[in-house]
Protein backbone atom coordinates (compact mmCIF):
# COMPACT_ATOMS: atom_id res chain seq x y z
CA UNK A 1 0.00 0.00 0.00
CA UNK A 2 1.22 3.50 -0.90
CA UNK A 3 2.40 5.62 2.30
CA UNK A 4 1.90 8.74 2.86
CA UNK A 5 3.00 11.96 4.22
CA UNK A 6 1.50 15.14 5.78
CA UNK A 7 3.60 18.35 4.45
CA UNK A 8 6.69 18.05 2.18
CA UNK A 9 10.26 18.71 3.28
CA UNK A 10 11.85 22.04 2.17
CA UNK A 11 13.58 22.90 -0.50
CA UNK A 12 17.72 23.69 0.10
CA UNK A 13 17.95 27.01 1.54
CA UNK A 14 20.57 27.21 -0.86
CA UNK A 15 18.41 26.51 -3.93
CA UNK A 16 16.27 29.88 -3.71
CA UNK A 17 17.95 32.00 -6.43
CA UNK A 18 19.01 30.47 -9.84
CA UNK A 19 22.52 28.77 -9.68
CA UNK A 20 22.93 26.43 -12.52
CA UNK A 21 24.02 24.22 -9.21
CA UNK A 22 23.47 20.77 -11.28
CA UNK A 23 27.02 22.21 -14.18
CA UNK A 24 29.54 22.12 -11.85
CA UNK A 25 28.20 19.70 -9.34
CA UNK A 26 29.93 17.14 -7.51
CA UNK A 27 27.14 14.05 -7.21
CA UNK A 28 27.39 11.01 -4.55
CA UNK A 29 25.89 8.00 -5.73
CA UNK A 30 24.67 5.62 -2.36
CA UNK A 31 23.70 1.86 -2.83
CA UNK A 32 21.24 2.13 -0.40
CA UNK A 33 21.56 -1.54 0.74
CA UNK A 34 25.83 -0.96 0.97
CA UNK A 35 26.30 2.54 2.35
CA UNK A 36 25.08 2.33 6.16
CA UNK A 37 22.87 -0.09 8.36
CA UNK A 38 20.99 1.65 10.97
CA UNK A 39 18.83 -1.04 12.65
CA UNK A 40 21.62 -4.27 12.52
CA UNK A 41 19.80 -6.76 10.38
CA UNK A 42 22.81 -6.48 8.30
CA UNK A 43 21.53 -4.41 5.22
CA UNK A 44 21.89 -0.90 4.46
CA UNK A 45 18.83 1.43 4.94
CA UNK A 46 17.72 5.17 4.90
CA UNK A 47 18.41 5.45 8.73
CA UNK A 48 21.70 4.42 8.49
CA UNK A 49 22.56 6.71 5.28
CA UNK A 50 20.39 9.25 7.25
CA UNK A 51 23.25 8.93 9.99
CA UNK A 52 26.24 9.52 7.36
CA UNK A 53 25.02 12.75 6.03
CA UNK A 54 27.69 14.90 7.96
CA UNK A 55 30.00 12.61 6.34
CA UNK A 56 29.18 13.38 2.84
CA UNK A 57 29.34 17.01 3.41
CA UNK A 58 32.51 17.02 5.00
CA UNK A 59 33.45 15.47 2.02
CA UNK A 60 32.47 18.22 -0.26
CA UNK A 61 29.84 16.67 -2.28
CA UNK A 62 26.77 18.93 -3.24
CA UNK A 63 24.54 15.92 -4.29
CA UNK A 64 23.17 12.41 -2.96
CA UNK A 65 22.02 10.16 -5.88
CA UNK A 66 19.79 7.40 -3.81
CA UNK A 67 19.39 3.71 -6.15
CA UNK A 68 16.17 2.29 -5.39
CA UNK A 69 14.70 2.37 -2.14
CA UNK A 70 11.46 1.64 -3.40
CA UNK A 71 8.85 -1.24 -2.31
CA UNK A 72 10.16 -4.49 -4.58
CA UNK A 73 10.29 -8.04 -4.03
CA UNK A 74 13.78 -7.48 -4.41
CA UNK A 75 14.59 -9.63 -7.90
CA UNK A 76 16.59 -7.10 -9.19
CA UNK A 77 17.90 -5.09 -5.56
CA UNK A 78 15.23 -2.59 -6.21
CA UNK A 79 15.28 -1.89 -9.58
CA UNK A 80 12.07 -4.13 -9.67
CA UNK A 81 9.83 -1.83 -8.53
CA UNK A 82 6.12 -2.73 -7.07
CA UNK A 83 5.17 0.73 -5.66
CA UNK A 84 6.65 3.83 -6.72
CA UNK A 85 5.10 5.68 -3.83
CA UNK A 86 5.95 3.57 -0.95
CA UNK A 87 9.40 2.33 0.61
CA UNK A 88 10.65 -0.95 0.65
CA UNK A 89 10.48 -2.30 4.63
CA UNK A 90 14.23 -3.59 4.20
CA UNK A 91 15.17 -0.17 3.87
CA UNK A 92 12.43 1.65 6.05
CA UNK A 93 9.36 4.24 5.66
CA UNK A 94 8.24 7.10 4.45
CA UNK A 95 8.76 8.95 7.72
CA UNK A 96 12.46 7.68 7.15
CA UNK A 97 13.02 9.77 3.61
CA UNK A 98 11.38 12.50 4.42
CA UNK A 99 13.78 12.92 7.34
CA UNK A 100 16.52 12.13 5.21
CA UNK A 101 15.70 14.72 3.09
CA UNK A 102 15.47 17.44 5.84
CA UNK A 103 18.37 16.55 6.99
CA UNK A 104 20.75 16.49 3.74
CA UNK A 105 18.88 20.09 3.22
CA UNK A 106 19.83 21.19 6.30
CA UNK A 107 23.29 20.60 5.48
CA UNK A 108 23.42 22.13 1.99
CA UNK A 109 23.22 18.67 0.29
CA UNK A 110 20.76 17.93 -2.45
CA UNK A 111 18.98 14.53 -2.58
CA UNK A 112 18.22 12.58 -6.08
CA UNK A 113 16.14 9.52 -6.09
CA UNK A 114 16.62 6.88 -8.67
CA UNK A 115 13.41 6.57 -10.72
CA UNK A 116 12.38 3.31 -12.95
CA UNK A 117 10.50 3.93 -15.81
CA UNK A 118 11.06 1.12 -18.10
CA UNK A 119 9.87 -1.79 -16.46
CA UNK A 120 7.77 -2.37 -13.25
CA UNK A 121 8.14 -5.19 -10.86
CA UNK A 122 6.13 -8.25 -11.56
CA UNK A 123 4.48 -7.50 -8.10
CA UNK A 124 3.39 -4.31 -9.32
CA UNK A 125 -0.55 -4.57 -8.79
CA UNK A 126 -1.17 -3.70 -12.80
CA UNK A 127 0.87 -6.61 -13.55
CA UNK A 128 -0.73 -9.00 -11.11
CA UNK A 129 -3.84 -7.84 -12.34
CA UNK A 130 -3.28 -8.13 -15.67
CA UNK A 131 -2.54 -11.73 -15.18
CA UNK A 132 -5.13 -12.60 -13.13
CA UNK A 133 -7.37 -11.15 -15.25
CA UNK A 134 -5.93 -12.67 -18.10
CA UNK A 135 -6.78 -12.54 -22.10
CA UNK A 136 -8.53 -8.87 -22.82
CA UNK A 137 -7.56 -7.39 -19.77
CA UNK A 138 -7.54 -3.40 -20.43
CA UNK A 139 -3.87 -3.73 -17.91
CA UNK A 140 -2.53 -5.84 -20.43
CA UNK A 141 -1.88 -2.97 -22.37
CA UNK A 142 -0.28 -1.00 -20.32
CA UNK A 143 2.53 -3.85 -20.86
CA UNK A 144 3.72 -5.24 -23.66
CA UNK A 145 1.78 -9.32 -23.93
CA UNK A 146 2.39 -10.45 -27.50
CA UNK A 147 0.60 -14.14 -28.38
CA UNK A 148 3.44 -16.42 -29.44
CA UNK A 149 4.73 -17.52 -32.78
CA UNK A 150 4.60 -20.96 -33.77
CA UNK A 151 1.84 -23.86 -34.12
CA UNK A 152 0.88 -23.40 -31.13
CA UNK A 153 2.21 -20.02 -29.45
CA UNK A 154 5.35 -21.80 -28.47
CA UNK A 155 7.92 -19.42 -29.80
CA UNK A 156 8.21 -15.83 -28.47
CA UNK A 157 7.17 -13.37 -30.32
CA UNK A 158 10.27 -11.65 -31.68
CA UNK A 159 14.40 -12.88 -31.27
CA UNK A 160 14.83 -10.13 -28.78
CA UNK A 161 17.42 -11.05 -26.00
CA UNK A 162 17.46 -9.82 -22.04
CA UNK A 163 20.24 -8.16 -21.02
CA UNK A 164 20.10 -10.45 -18.25
CA UNK A 165 20.56 -13.62 -20.59
CA UNK A 166 17.79 -15.83 -22.69
CA UNK A 167 14.61 -14.41 -24.69
CA UNK A 168 13.58 -11.25 -23.55
CA UNK A 169 9.82 -13.13 -23.35
CA UNK A 170 8.35 -15.34 -20.62
CA UNK A 171 5.07 -17.38 -21.41
CA UNK A 172 2.11 -16.46 -19.07
CA UNK A 173 -0.59 -19.05 -17.73
CA UNK A 174 -3.98 -18.09 -18.46
CA UNK A 175 -6.42 -18.29 -15.63
CA UNK A 176 -7.68 -21.46 -16.80
CA UNK A 177 -4.29 -23.19 -16.59
CA UNK A 178 -3.51 -22.85 -20.25
CA UNK A 179 -0.54 -22.05 -21.86
CA UNK A 180 -0.81 -18.04 -22.48
CA UNK A 181 0.76 -14.87 -24.34
CA UNK A 182 4.05 -13.71 -23.63
CA UNK A 183 5.27 -10.42 -22.12
CA UNK A 184 8.75 -8.56 -22.88
CA UNK A 185 11.38 -8.47 -20.34
CA UNK A 186 14.10 -6.46 -21.22
CA UNK A 187 16.11 -7.68 -17.62
CA UNK A 188 14.69 -10.19 -15.69
CA UNK A 189 11.73 -11.94 -16.39
CA UNK A 190 10.43 -10.63 -12.71
CA UNK A 191 10.91 -7.34 -14.61
CA UNK A 192 7.93 -6.71 -17.48
CA UNK A 193 8.53 -3.68 -19.65
CA UNK A 194 5.61 -0.91 -19.45
CA UNK A 195 4.10 0.10 -22.69
CA UNK A 196 4.75 3.96 -23.10
CA UNK A 197 2.22 4.00 -25.89
CA UNK A 198 -0.23 4.03 -23.60
CA UNK A 199 -1.49 7.11 -22.19
CA UNK A 200 -1.99 5.77 -18.58
CA UNK A 201 1.66 4.68 -18.08
CA UNK A 202 2.71 8.47 -19.13
CA UNK A 203 -0.29 10.00 -16.49
CA UNK A 204 0.89 7.46 -14.01
CA UNK A 205 4.31 8.67 -14.32
CA UNK A 206 4.07 12.23 -14.67
CA UNK A 207 2.17 11.70 -10.76
CA UNK A 208 4.94 9.77 -9.41
CA UNK A 209 7.26 12.83 -10.48
CA UNK A 210 5.20 15.18 -8.74
CA UNK A 211 4.72 12.75 -5.75
CA UNK A 212 8.25 13.41 -4.64
CA UNK A 213 9.27 16.83 -6.06
CA UNK A 214 6.38 17.56 -3.40
CA UNK A 215 8.37 15.37 -1.09
CA UNK A 216 10.93 17.69 -1.80
CA UNK A 217 13.78 15.58 -3.73
CA UNK A 218 15.98 17.49 -6.15
CA UNK A 219 15.63 15.44 -8.89
CA UNK A 220 15.63 11.80 -10.53
CA UNK A 221 18.56 9.79 -12.21
CA UNK A 222 16.08 7.84 -15.02
CA UNK A 223 17.23 4.27 -15.16
CA UNK A 224 17.66 2.92 -18.46
CA UNK A 225 16.29 6.09 -19.87
CA UNK A 226 17.53 4.96 -23.17
CA UNK A 227 14.59 1.77 -23.09
CA UNK A 228 11.42 3.25 -22.79
CA UNK A 229 10.13 3.32 -26.17
CA UNK A 230 10.21 0.50 -28.33
CA UNK A 231 10.18 0.37 -32.12
CA UNK A 232 6.63 -0.20 -33.90
CA UNK A 233 6.20 -3.58 -34.57
CA UNK A 234 8.51 -4.94 -32.26
CA UNK A 235 10.69 -6.01 -35.33
CA UNK A 236 12.93 -8.99 -35.11
CA UNK A 237 16.86 -7.80 -35.27
CA UNK A 238 18.01 -10.93 -37.36
CA UNK A 239 20.58 -12.26 -34.98
CA UNK A 240 21.96 -13.91 -31.61
CA UNK A 241 24.46 -11.92 -29.21
CA UNK A 242 22.50 -8.99 -28.98
CA UNK A 243 24.71 -7.81 -26.07
CA UNK A 244 27.57 -7.46 -28.55
CA UNK A 245 25.58 -4.46 -30.23
CA UNK A 246 24.50 -2.83 -26.66
CA UNK A 247 26.14 0.86 -27.17
CA UNK A 248 27.45 0.12 -30.92
CA UNK A 249 24.17 0.32 -32.68
CA UNK A 250 20.42 2.26 -32.45
CA UNK A 251 18.82 -1.26 -31.46
CA UNK A 252 15.10 -1.26 -31.76
CA UNK A 253 14.00 -1.39 -27.91
CA UNK A 254 16.64 1.01 -26.94
CA UNK A 255 17.30 4.58 -27.99
CA UNK A 256 14.55 5.04 -29.87
CA UNK A 257 13.60 8.85 -31.23
CA UNK A 258 10.22 8.73 -29.46
CA UNK A 259 11.92 8.34 -25.48
CA UNK A 260 12.35 12.48 -26.19
CA UNK A 261 8.44 13.90 -26.02
CA UNK A 262 8.63 12.06 -23.07
CA UNK A 263 11.33 13.64 -21.69
CA UNK A 264 10.17 17.39 -22.77
CA UNK A 265 6.83 17.06 -21.17
CA UNK A 266 8.85 15.72 -17.63
CA UNK A 267 10.89 18.74 -17.92
CA UNK A 268 7.59 20.92 -18.14
CA UNK A 269 6.83 19.13 -14.51
CA UNK A 270 10.42 19.96 -13.21
CA UNK A 271 10.57 23.79 -14.20
CA UNK A 272 6.95 23.83 -12.37
CA UNK A 273 9.19 23.69 -9.10
CA UNK A 274 11.42 25.62 -7.38
CA UNK A 275 15.02 25.57 -6.37
CA UNK A 276 16.48 24.08 -10.04
CA UNK A 277 15.26 20.62 -10.15
CA UNK A 278 16.90 18.06 -12.21
CA UNK A 279 16.84 15.19 -14.22
CA UNK A 280 19.71 13.12 -15.25
CA UNK A 281 19.20 10.42 -17.73
CA UNK A 282 21.36 6.92 -17.81
CA UNK A 283 21.46 6.55 -21.56
CA UNK A 284 23.65 3.90 -23.27
CA UNK A 285 24.03 5.13 -26.76
CA UNK A 286 26.32 4.16 -29.31
CA UNK A 287 27.66 8.00 -29.36
CA UNK A 288 28.00 10.79 -27.16
CA UNK A 289 26.14 12.76 -29.86
CA UNK A 290 23.45 10.67 -29.34
CA UNK A 291 23.96 11.14 -25.96
CA UNK A 292 23.16 14.90 -26.28
CA UNK A 293 19.87 14.32 -27.31
CA UNK A 294 18.60 13.51 -24.15
CA UNK A 295 19.90 17.30 -22.87
CA UNK A 296 18.39 19.52 -25.25
CA UNK A 297 17.25 22.60 -23.90
CA UNK A 298 13.85 21.48 -23.63
CA UNK A 299 14.66 17.79 -22.50
CA UNK A 300 16.65 16.66 -18.93
CA UNK A 301 20.21 18.42 -17.63
CA UNK A 302 22.47 15.73 -17.57
CA UNK A 303 23.23 12.14 -19.34
CA UNK A 304 25.67 10.04 -17.92
CA UNK A 305 28.74 9.48 -20.05
CA UNK A 306 29.57 5.88 -20.78
CA UNK A 307 32.10 6.61 -23.25
CA UNK A 308 34.27 8.43 -20.64
CA UNK A 309 33.40 5.41 -18.06
CA UNK A 310 34.54 3.07 -21.12
CA UNK A 311 38.07 4.39 -21.58
CA UNK A 312 41.32 2.64 -20.25
CA UNK A 313 43.90 4.77 -18.72
CA UNK A 314 45.54 5.89 -22.34
CA UNK A 315 46.55 9.26 -22.38
CA UNK A 316 45.09 9.20 -26.57
CA UNK A 317 42.04 7.69 -25.93
CA UNK A 318 41.10 10.18 -23.15
CA UNK A 319 42.02 13.19 -24.65
CA UNK A 320 39.36 11.89 -27.45
CA UNK A 321 36.49 11.04 -25.58
CA UNK A 322 36.84 14.35 -23.34
CA UNK A 323 37.34 16.96 -26.59
CA UNK A 324 34.27 14.18 -28.18
CA UNK A 325 32.13 14.74 -25.01
CA UNK A 326 32.73 18.25 -24.66
CA UNK A 327 32.28 19.04 -28.10
CA UNK A 328 28.88 17.27 -28.00
CA UNK A 329 27.76 19.20 -25.09
CA UNK A 330 28.16 22.34 -26.39
CA UNK A 331 25.55 22.44 -29.30
CA UNK A 332 22.96 21.45 -26.68
CA UNK A 333 24.18 23.94 -23.86
CA UNK A 334 24.66 21.56 -21.84
CA UNK A 335 27.06 19.87 -19.00
CA UNK A 336 29.07 17.45 -19.81
CA UNK A 337 29.59 14.54 -17.02
CA UNK A 338 32.38 12.41 -15.96
CA UNK A 339 32.23 9.02 -14.17
CA UNK A 340 34.83 6.06 -13.31
CA UNK A 341 32.65 3.99 -11.48
CA UNK A 342 29.24 2.77 -10.07
CA UNK A 343 26.75 0.13 -8.94
CA UNK A 344 26.86 -1.85 -12.15
CA UNK A 345 30.94 -1.64 -13.22
CA UNK A 346 33.48 -2.94 -12.05
CA UNK A 347 35.72 -0.37 -9.72
CA UNK A 348 37.62 1.41 -11.62
CA UNK A 349 40.43 0.78 -9.10
CA UNK A 350 40.74 -2.89 -10.07
CA UNK A 351 39.82 -1.90 -14.22
CA UNK A 352 43.40 0.35 -14.16
CA UNK A 353 44.88 -2.70 -12.01
CA UNK A 354 44.06 -4.87 -15.39
CA UNK A 355 45.46 -4.81 -18.73
CA UNK A 356 43.18 -2.84 -21.37
CA UNK A 357 40.51 -4.37 -23.49
CA UNK A 358 38.51 -6.68 -20.96
CA UNK A 359 35.70 -3.95 -20.67
CA UNK A 360 33.58 -2.99 -17.45
CA UNK A 361 32.97 -5.82 -15.74
CA UNK A 362 36.36 -7.55 -14.52
CA UNK A 363 36.95 -11.01 -12.74
CA UNK A 364 40.64 -10.62 -11.93
CA UNK A 365 41.98 -8.54 -9.09
CA UNK A 366 44.99 -7.19 -11.04
CA UNK A 367 47.97 -5.64 -9.84
CA UNK A 368 46.65 -3.58 -6.49
CA UNK A 369 49.38 -1.20 -6.06
CA UNK A 370 48.87 -0.31 -9.95
CA UNK A 371 45.42 0.48 -10.10
CA UNK A 372 44.94 2.19 -6.88
CA UNK A 373 47.59 4.49 -8.23
CA UNK A 374 46.29 5.04 -12.02
CA UNK A 375 42.87 5.37 -10.08
CA UNK A 376 43.85 8.37 -7.93
CA UNK A 377 45.22 10.06 -10.94
CA UNK A 378 42.42 9.24 -12.75
CA UNK A 379 40.39 11.11 -10.09
CA UNK A 380 42.21 13.94 -10.51
CA UNK A 381 42.16 14.15 -13.81
CA UNK A 382 38.54 14.04 -14.12
CA UNK A 383 37.68 16.62 -11.16
CA UNK A 384 39.48 19.14 -13.48
CA UNK A 385 37.62 18.41 -16.57
CA UNK A 386 34.62 21.08 -16.93
CA UNK A 387 31.32 20.34 -16.17
CA UNK A 388 29.71 17.80 -13.55
CA UNK A 389 31.29 14.55 -11.68
CA UNK A 390 29.92 11.71 -9.76
CA UNK A 391 31.87 9.48 -7.48
CA UNK A 392 30.16 6.73 -6.04
CA UNK A 393 30.36 4.92 -2.73
CA UNK A 394 33.33 3.80 -0.84
CA UNK A 395 35.73 5.23 -4.58
CA UNK A 396 37.07 7.53 -2.20
CA UNK A 397 38.54 4.81 0.21
CA UNK A 398 40.02 3.54 -2.76
CA UNK A 399 38.36 0.43 -2.92
CA UNK A 400 38.68 -2.11 -5.36
CA UNK A 401 36.56 -4.91 -6.41
CA UNK A 402 35.93 -7.72 -4.41
CA UNK A 403 36.59 -10.38 -7.31
CA UNK A 404 36.67 -13.63 -5.13
CA UNK A 405 32.91 -13.41 -3.39
CA UNK A 406 31.74 -17.46 -2.89
CA UNK A 407 29.20 -18.18 -5.86
CA UNK A 408 26.95 -19.01 -2.91
CA UNK A 409 26.64 -15.64 -1.58
CA UNK A 410 26.03 -13.84 -4.97
CA UNK A 411 22.92 -12.19 -5.63
CA UNK A 412 22.86 -10.26 -8.72
CA UNK A 413 19.96 -11.90 -11.20
CA UNK A 414 22.15 -11.79 -14.06
CA UNK A 415 24.91 -14.39 -12.65
CA UNK A 416 22.40 -16.99 -12.55
CA UNK A 417 21.26 -16.27 -16.24
CA UNK A 418 23.40 -17.61 -19.18
CA UNK A 419 24.32 -16.02 -21.84
CA UNK A 420 24.07 -12.65 -20.06
CA UNK A 421 25.65 -9.62 -17.99
CA UNK A 422 29.02 -10.86 -16.60
CA UNK A 423 26.70 -11.58 -13.89
CA UNK A 424 29.84 -9.87 -10.99
CA UNK A 425 28.48 -6.69 -10.10
CA UNK A 426 28.28 -7.81 -6.68
CA UNK A 427 32.30 -7.22 -6.51
CA UNK A 428 31.26 -3.84 -6.17
CA UNK A 429 28.30 -3.85 -4.01
CA UNK A 430 30.41 -4.64 -0.94
CA UNK A 431 28.93 -2.68 2.11
CA UNK A 432 31.67 -0.21 2.48
CA UNK A 433 34.18 -0.16 5.67
CA UNK A 434 33.36 2.87 7.97
CA UNK A 435 35.94 1.68 11.00
CA UNK A 436 38.95 -0.68 11.40
CA UNK A 437 37.25 -3.21 13.40
CA UNK A 438 34.30 -5.07 14.21
CA UNK A 439 32.45 -7.62 11.99
CA UNK A 440 31.16 -4.90 9.55
CA UNK A 441 33.62 -2.76 9.74
CA UNK A 442 31.14 0.08 11.27
CA UNK A 443 28.88 -0.93 8.56
CA UNK A 444 26.27 -2.43 11.00
CA UNK A 445 25.80 -4.00 14.19
CA UNK A 446 24.14 -7.24 12.78
CA UNK A 447 27.26 -7.74 9.96
CA UNK A 448 26.71 -7.22 6.26
CA UNK A 449 24.68 -8.77 3.65
CA UNK A 450 27.94 -9.69 1.47
CA UNK A 451 31.18 -10.57 3.14
CA UNK A 452 33.76 -7.33 3.10
CA UNK A 453 37.92 -8.65 2.80
CA UNK A 454 39.63 -8.68 6.08
CA UNK A 455 41.73 -5.84 3.81
CA UNK A 456 39.10 -3.34 4.46
CA UNK A 457 39.64 -2.67 7.93
CA UNK A 458 43.18 -0.52 6.84
CA UNK A 459 40.81 1.43 3.75
CA UNK A 460 38.30 2.20 6.23
CA UNK A 461 37.09 5.48 6.89
CA UNK A 462 38.54 5.69 10.17
CA UNK A 463 41.66 4.34 9.34
CA UNK A 464 42.34 6.91 6.48
CA UNK A 465 41.28 10.06 8.52
CA UNK A 466 43.58 12.24 8.83
CA UNK A 467 46.69 10.62 6.82
CA UNK A 468 47.83 12.77 4.23
CA UNK A 469 48.48 9.86 1.98
CA UNK A 470 45.07 8.33 2.39
CA UNK A 471 43.14 8.25 -0.90
CA UNK A 472 40.43 9.86 1.44
CA UNK A 473 41.90 12.46 2.66
CA UNK A 474 43.16 12.88 -1.49
CA UNK A 475 39.17 13.72 -2.58
CA UNK A 476 38.55 15.67 0.62
CA UNK A 477 41.55 17.92 -0.38
CA UNK A 478 40.38 17.83 -4.35
CA UNK A 479 37.12 18.62 -3.48
CA UNK A 480 37.54 21.77 -1.21
CA UNK A 481 39.91 22.84 -4.29
CA UNK A 482 37.62 22.47 -6.88
CA UNK A 483 34.80 24.35 -5.12
CA UNK A 484 36.92 27.24 -4.13
CA UNK A 485 39.28 27.76 -7.61
CA UNK A 486 37.32 29.70 -10.28
CA UNK A 487 38.78 27.85 -13.23
CA UNK A 488 37.38 24.69 -11.89
CA UNK A 489 33.63 23.50 -12.22
CA UNK A 490 31.59 24.67 -14.60
CA UNK A 491 32.62 24.87 -18.54
CA UNK A 492 32.73 23.96 -21.60
CA UNK A 493 36.45 23.47 -23.24
CA UNK A 494 39.97 23.12 -22.31
CA UNK A 495 42.84 24.41 -23.72
CA UNK A 496 45.61 21.80 -24.73
CA UNK A 497 49.15 22.80 -23.92
CA UNK A 498 51.26 22.32 -26.79
CA UNK A 499 54.10 20.18 -26.52
CA UNK A 500 52.89 17.86 -23.37
CA UNK A 501 55.71 14.55 -23.66
CA UNK A 502 53.84 11.71 -25.21
CA UNK A 503 51.65 9.96 -22.53
CA UNK A 504 51.27 13.22 -21.24
CA UNK A 505 47.50 15.26 -21.24
CA UNK A 506 48.40 18.61 -20.49
CA UNK A 507 45.28 21.40 -20.39
CA UNK A 508 44.97 24.42 -18.97
CA UNK A 509 41.85 26.47 -17.33
CA UNK A 510 41.82 29.72 -16.04
CA UNK A 511 44.49 30.40 -13.57
CA UNK A 512 45.10 26.50 -13.81
CA UNK A 513 46.93 23.99 -15.36
CA UNK A 514 46.32 20.04 -15.00
CA UNK A 515 49.47 17.43 -15.96
CA UNK A 516 48.25 14.03 -15.78
CA UNK A 517 51.61 11.39 -16.93
CA UNK A 518 48.72 8.07 -18.50
CA UNK A 519 52.36 6.59 -19.21
CA UNK A 520 54.45 3.85 -17.29
CA UNK A 521 57.66 5.85 -17.24
CA UNK A 522 58.38 9.05 -15.56
CA UNK A 523 58.90 12.57 -17.61
CA UNK A 524 60.57 15.75 -16.77
CA UNK A 525 58.92 19.10 -17.10
CA UNK A 526 58.59 22.34 -16.68
CA UNK A 527 56.21 23.20 -13.68
CA UNK A 528 53.74 25.62 -14.84
CA UNK A 529 53.06 27.58 -11.45
CA UNK A 530 52.39 26.90 -8.37
CA UNK A 531 51.45 23.09 -7.05
CA UNK A 532 48.16 22.41 -5.68
CA UNK A 533 47.80 19.40 -5.28
CA UNK A 534 49.23 15.66 -6.33
CA UNK A 535 47.91 12.18 -6.63
CA UNK A 536 51.28 10.77 -5.46
CA UNK A 537 54.37 11.90 -4.08
CA UNK A 538 56.13 14.51 -6.71
CA UNK A 539 59.22 17.41 -6.43
CA UNK A 540 59.64 20.36 -7.90
CA UNK A 541 63.32 21.50 -7.71
CA UNK A 542 64.41 24.89 -10.04
CA UNK A 543 61.12 25.32 -11.69
CA UNK A 544 61.04 21.69 -12.98
CA UNK A 545 59.18 18.65 -12.20
CA UNK A 546 59.85 14.62 -12.23
CA UNK A 547 56.20 13.75 -12.97
CA UNK A 548 56.04 9.82 -11.71
CA UNK A 549 54.12 7.54 -13.76
CA UNK A 550 50.50 7.17 -13.30
CA UNK A 551 50.17 10.37 -11.99
CA UNK A 552 48.25 13.89 -11.71
CA UNK A 553 49.30 17.40 -10.54
CA UNK A 554 47.45 19.87 -10.24
CA UNK A 555 48.47 23.64 -10.74
CA UNK A 556 47.62 27.57 -9.81
CA UNK A 557 48.89 29.55 -12.56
Amino acid sequence: MTQHLAAPAPAPATAAAPTDWWRDAVIYQVYPRSFADGNGDGMGDLAGIRSRLPYLRDLGVDAVWLSPFYASPQADAGYDVSDYRAIDPVFGTLLDADGLIRDAHALGLRVITDLVPNHSSDQHEWFKRALAEGPGSALRERYHFRPGKGANGELPPNDWESVFGGPAWTRTTDPDGTPGDWYLHLFAPEQPDFNWEHPAVADEFRSILRFWLDMGVDGFRIDVAHGLVKAAGLPDIGSHDQLKLLGNDVMPFFDQDGVHAIYRSWRQILDEYPGERIGVAEAWTPTVERTANYVRPDELHQAFNFQYLGTHWDADALREVIDTSLAAMRPVDAPATWVLSNHDVTRHATRFANPPGLGTQIRTAGDRELGLRRARAATLLMLALPGSAYVYQGEELGLPDVTDLPDEVRQDPSFFRAAGQDGFRDGCRVPIPWTSTGSSYGFGEGGSWLPQPASWAELSVEAQTGDPASTLELYRSALAVRRDHPGLGAGTDVTWLPDAPAGVLAFAREGFVCTANASDTPVRLAAPGRLLLASGDVVVVDGELELPADTTVWWAV
